[in-house]
């Protein structure tokens, strides 16, 4: 029963890495950049920081370590909008 839960969980954790890698170059194919602290709660693109996983886990609205994609050159025209992320 262990090994399956194991084998479960190995196969879950490449399909997410997968995920995150295509959704990267996806962005990059379409000129985006990811954008920290301009997404609302629950409406980041990926991993948030400590304690979240991956897109939809931000806990509140600017959240500094939480970003989401917009167009490249557009980011720090936002108010809050940072390439980098502030913990």
């Amino acid at each position: 029963m262990s090994n399956k839960v194991l084998v479960t969980g190995a196969i879950a954790a490449a399909i997410s890495l997968a995920a995150l890698t295509s959704v990267d170059a996806e962005a990059k194919g379409k000129k985006l950049e990811k954008c920290y602290g301009v997404a609302k709660a629950g409406q980041n693109d990926c991993k948030a920081g400590p304690g979240t996983s991956c897109a939809g886990s931000s806990t509140k609205d600017a959240q500094k370590d939480a970003w989401m994609f917009v167009p490249k050159g557009t980011c720090e025209k936002i108010v809050g909008g940072s390439l980098k992320s502030k913990k």
